[in-house]
């Protein structure tokens, strides 16, 4: 079976079929199979979807659904053998050993009985392994067509399966091994930016240092059910002190990460940049979203998207520099950096293009390295292999980014959100360039997202304490 080049489907009619007249079907089981059946069917066995139930279960490993099997003879009879027009009318099946991911069966069905009475067939079905063990066995009935049908080849929907809890896994395997990074958390005084810090270490990711009114933030925990074993708590009522003290726990305190609580992102940023502060490093301040993208084959940085607002050349390559180091902590060797504009050629008109053909000669001479840079390019020619193609673009990054470099923080806000919001990208926010990782949390985000953003900075802490 399996015709997906050929333009018309067509049947065989009861008259044109003999006993013995067989049909048969070769389909390789892959885990996108397995979570596509049980969001269709409802089935979340643990068995099927939970690795760590089925490696301590019966199998060791999570296998296929056994009617999913099932379903590939359903695909024979009604496409093939007999094809368009047949009607199913009874199915039964023998279960005899379980599938696993990887596995190909090959799936036969057999013509046993023929009735003229009512133009029904019965078929022997049967599924055997690559190496020729039975899977499945029965026999199935239906009313076989008359008349010959012959119809244009309809292809299948593109399904794309984001099996959002196992991104979310993958993104908090960046830090297994690596110890809990102490965060002071600036006036956690909401429901989810006190739950945040909280859930991450519960994860094993952070230690909380909770900094605002105790009393409010103990009965808040309280309303909302949330432990605070494990967290210290500083107690200041006023926002502007509290700022203060988180940045003086991770100026002088020896506490690894900051995260914004409650708090206006302006006026908690001011406070950071300032130079009272002591927290800025040799960089420009820069913001990056760590993105895990559906459609996308490996994660995905976005810079900048929130702090600076019309970076000038230098200081964008400060924020490329900022990002690359980055990615190579997320275990990229040399990311490949694509330069955003609205186009891919260089137009005096655009200063966007200017300044990405700048930073890539300042690529060649060495002065920003690690990474290789290409630009200007528009978003479909940087991460899109066909696109790039189809504009005759030849490099190394075009297709392939692992970095978008915004032009300014409009487009780079619109890019990261779009992508969240429009493609279901699971994503975690950082301001790098300050002597330590800053998590900005935003309204809108959800707890997966918090929690990720608490894991890139526990990755960063974890580098640079390796790098001294």
């Amino acid at each position: 079976m399996d015709h997906p080049g050929e333009a018309f489907i067509q049947n065989r009619t009861f008259d044109e079929i003999n006993i013995g007249d067989s049909a048969q079907l070769n389909r390789v089981l892959r885990n996108e199979d397995i979570q596509l059946f049980a969001a269709i069917s409802g089935d979340v066995n643990p068995t099927h979807i939970d690795a760590e139930f089925a490696h301590a279960g019966q199998f060791r490993e999570i296998v296929g659904h056994s009617l999913w099997c099932g379903t590939l003879i359903s695909a024979i009879l009604g496409t093939e053998f007999p094809g368009p027009g047949t009607v199913y009318v009874s199915q039964t099946f023998n279960f005899w050993r379980p599938v696993t991911v990887g596995d190909t069966l090959r799936v036969t069905i057999t013509c046993r009985e023929k009735h003229e009475r009512n133009h029904h067939i019965v078929f022997d079905c049967k599924a055997v392994n690559q190496n020729g063990v039975k899977v499945l066995d029965g026999s199935a009935e239906v009313a076989a067509p008359v008349e010959r049908i012959r119809r244009p080849r309809v292809s299948p929907p593109e399904i794309r399966v984001f099996d959002r809890d196992e991104r979310f896994r993958r993104l908090l395997a960046l830090t297994d091994g690596m110890p809990p990074v102490q965060i002071a958390v600036a006036w956690p005084c909401d429901a989810d930016t006190l739950r945040a810090p909280l859930q991450a270490a519960a994860a094993g990711l952070v230690t909380p240092m909770l900094v605002g009114p105790e009393r409010r933030i103990r009965a808040l925990a309280g309303e909302i059910g949330l432990d605070l074993k494990g967290a210290r708590i500083f107690n200041e009522d006023n926002e502007q002190i509290a700022i203060a003290t988180a940045i003086a726990l991770c100026r002088d305190g020896g506490v690894g990460a900051l995260m914004k609580g409650s708090l206006h992102t302006g006026h908690f940023m001011s406070a950071v940049v300032s130079k009272a502060s002591e927290l800025r490093g040799a960089r420009r301040i820069s913001h990056a979203f760590l993105a895990s993208v559906p459609a996308y084959p490996k994660l995905l940085l976005i810079t900048d998207a929130a702090v600076n607002i019309a970076p000038t050349l230098e200081e964008k390559a400060d924020i490329i520099r900022n990002a690359i180091e980055l990615s190579r902590m997320t275990g990229v060797p040399e990311p490949r950096v694509a330069i955003l504009a609205a186009v891919e050629t260089v137009d005096p008109r655009m200063p966007a293009t200017l300044d990405a053909a700048e930073l890539c000669k300042m690529a060649g001479r060495g002065q920003i390295a690690g990474g290789t840079l290409d630009g200007p390019l528009a978003f479909d020619n940087a991460i899109a292999p066909g696109a790039a193609r189809a504009r005759g673009l030849r490099s190394q990054v075009a297709g392939e980014a692992d970095i978008l470099v915004a032009p300014g923080i409009e487009s780079g806000n619109m890019i990261a959100r779009q992508l969240e919001h429009l493609s279901s990208a699971l994503m975690g926010g950082i301001v790098l360039g300050a002597r330590v990782p800053i998590v900005l949390s935003s309204r809108a985000d959800t707890a997966q997202a918090r929690i990720v953003s608490c894991a890139i900075a526990q990755l960063i802490n974890h580098h640079s304490r390796e790098a001294k």
